[in-house]
């Protein structure tokens, strides 16, 4: 197999990638990798400080990318965004990845409403817009393209500890199962990536020494995730040549996690 071949099949030269939640330790290897793969990369979050550190870091690797802040619980916000990255880009977008979300450790009973609907909101309702907004016109731009969501293990089956979550982690596979249905006669595909435990800010809280040997008693690779270990699943579903036929699935990336029963 030659290199060439590779290349081809993997390459996103030219392409315009949007990454919200960019800033992200996940995202932000995820955007990272695309940029590498030769796309063009929006890194979007709230954090400037983040988004100008990992714009360092793709550019020492030969990439190109911007930061635009952006709110995700504004739909104002993520329509000026859509129009921000147009004029950057030049009118197009490819690839669309929706990463950002919040965590809570409140214990079942003790979850408020206003905690429930601001997680909700964030991690399913985000989603839902910026699909909504950034979708409407790749699907006017008749090329097709890629939007990956990200879910979490915890959308397959729930955790302790992590219940408002788990339950829009799991709404969240549900709806891009049914965007997938919706627009893959559009070439535009819709599909879940699912990581399994990767350390990163939103989860450390609930890392408790217990839980942590509970996971990896679990995980059959008997580690956690790194997050660069996120990039080639990312780059296989971007890729409008590798990826052409993989549309509503979960693409999971867990070390087993999984697999395992008992």
């Amino acid at each position: 197999m030659s290199n060439d071949f590779v290349n081809d099949l993997f390459s996103l030269e030219g392409k315009t990638a949007v990454v919200i939640g960019g800033t992200g330790v996940l995202c932000g290897e995820m955007a990272q990798g695309l940029a590498q793969a030769g796309a063009n990369v929006a890194i979007v979050g709230r954090n400037e400080e983040k988004g100008a550190e990992r714009l360092r870091l793709i550019d020492e690797a030969g990439g190109k990318g911007k930061f635009f802040a952006a709110d995700v619980a504004s739909r104002e916000s993520l329509e000026f965004l859509l129009k921000k990255v147009l004029e950057w880009s030049g009118g197009k977008i490819d690839i669309l990845v929706n990463g950002a979300g919040v965590n809570s450790p409140t214990p079942i009973l003790d979850i408020p409403d206003d905690e429930f609907a601001r997680i909700l909101d964030i991690n399913l309702g985000a989603i839902l817009r910026s699909c909504q907004i950034f979708g409407k016109h790749m699907l006017a731009q008749g090329t097709g393209g890629s939007i990956i969501n990200v879910g979490s293990i915890s959308g397959l089956g729930p955790l302790s500890r992590v219940f408002t979550y788990s339950a829009s982690k799991a709404a969240v596979h549900n709806l891009s199962k049914n965007l997938a249905r919706e627009w893959a006669e559009q070439k535009l595909r819709v599909n879940t990536i699912v990581p399994g435990f990767f350390p990163a800010e939103q989860n450390r809280k609930v890392l408790t020494e217990d839980r942590v040997a509970s996971i990896l008693g679990h995980t059959p690779a008997n580690r956690f995730g790194e997050a660069h270990e996120l990039i080639g699943a990312t780059i296989l579903l971007a890729s409008d040549k590798a990826g052409s036929f993989i549309t509503g699935t979960e693409m999971i990336v867990d070390g087993g996690f999984s697999a395992m029963s008992i």
